[in-house]
This record gives C-alpha cells, sequence and structure tokens, in this order.
C-alpha cells in the first residue's frame, strides 16, 4: 500500500506565498515523475507542476516565474513553492506520484493525495 499524504494549504491574501508538501509512504520500489495538480469548482483537474526523478521540471504557463518545484528523494517528498498568488489559483491542490511499489510489478501506478485547499483572497 501507498499513501501520499499533503499538507500547507491555506488561505492566503492575493500576492502572498504558501508552500505545500507532500510525502509518500508505504511499499515503495522507486518513484518517477511526481507532481502537483489543481481542481477549482466545475474546472476539470489540470497539471501545475512535476519533476521527474532526475530534477528536471515541468510546468504550467500559469505556473513558470510564480511557482517553484522540488523534491528530495531520500525523504520521497515533493514540494511547491507558490509566490505571487492570484485569486485564480484557488482551487484544492493535489500530489501526485508515480509509483512501482514492492508487489513485483515493473509498471509505475499513479497514486494521489487527498488534496489540500488553497484559497487566494482579493
Amino acid at each position: 500500500q501507498v499513501q501520499l499524504v499533503e499538507s500547507g494549504g491555506g488561505l492566503v491574501q492575493a500576492g502572498g506565498s504558501l508552500r505545500l508538501s507532500c510525502a509518500v509512504s508505504g511499499r515503495i520500489f522507486s518513484i518517477d515523475d511526481m507532481g502537483w495538480y489543481r481542481q477549482a469548482p466545475g474546472k476539470q483537474r489540470e497539471l501545475v507542476a512535476t519533476m521527474t526523478s532526475r530534477g528536471s521540471p515541468n510546468y504550467a504557463d500559469s505556473a513558470k516565474g510564480r511557482f517553484t518545484i522540488s523534491r528530495d528523494n531520500a525523504q520521497n517528498a515533493v514540494y511547491l513553492q507558490m509566490n505571487s498568488l492570484k485569486p485564480e489559483d484557488t482551487a484544492v491542490y493535489y500530489c501526485n506520484a508515480d509509483v512501482i511499489d514492492q508487489g513485483g510489478s515493473i509498471r509505475t501506478r499513479a497514486y494521489w493525495g487527498q488534496g489540500t485547499q488553497v484559497t487566494v483572497s482579493s
């Protein structure tokens, strides 16, 4: 069993900052890509930022220049530093990890956290 637990969401004024954290635990063999997605009410879930196990990042256009993704492979953790937050960033943010577990599979499986609410007031 693999679990992802997010933390760091909350209420912040426009222009403020938040740092999201995600810790992965369980029967992990290895983790490939990790990242963050978000979903606003009535909207589809969208990519915010991802990072490969080697440290190559990928950002949504809306996140470039404001958000920074990082990860600690030794701790099986991924982070999202969000600066210059805007009201349109308001959403539930979900951590994602592509995991090869210890059950004998050689394929990755996508795991998701429970989500953490980010609300940016104007």
